[in-house]
């Protein structure tokens, strides 16, 4: 995804293609983004485009001023092949700036093998929330 539509993605509330987080520290990071990584894996509204987490942008648009550096990066990366979702996620870890604002960014594909788990649990998007699936959501 281009710097622009990212921002242009930004623009909008969250979705069951976008996530935001101001700032994550310890165990959240793993937590948090590793449902949301699952979520979109799972792509329940089969847009067949890649959802899109973002940490450092407040829910408002503004920048958090969330430090964005290698350790981060590095755990965000991690979770792509730790084994704590399975099967293993196609994802992407950047870090960008946006309109003044030091952002990472995981872009997540649609898993051609659903249902995705993480720690065992089939995690979907509801709109702008995430959601442990139903048995009739992860059955895909």
């Amino acid at each position: 995804m281009t710097d622009e539509e990212i921002i242009a993605l930004l623009g909008r509330p969250e979705s069951d293609r976008l996530e935001r987080k101001a700032a994550l520290s310890g165990e959240r990071v793993k937590k948090e983004v590793g449902q949301a990584i699952c979520a979109f894996a799972n792509d329940l509204p089969n847009h067949r485009q890649p959802g899109l987490i973002v940490i450092g942008p407040s829910d408002d648009g503004s920048c958090a001023g969330t430090p964005i550096d290698d350790a981060l990066l590095r755990t965000l990366a991690s979770l792509k092949d730790d084994g704590s979702i399975l099967p293993f996620p196609s994802l992407v870890v950047q870090r960008r700036q946006l309109s003044h604002c030091e952002v990472a960014i995981i872009l997540v594909q649609p898993s051609s093998a659903p249902p995705v788990r993480f720690q065992e649990r089939v995690w979907i998007r509801v709109g702008p929330r995430k959601d442990v699936a139903t048995p009739e959501e992860g059955a895909s």
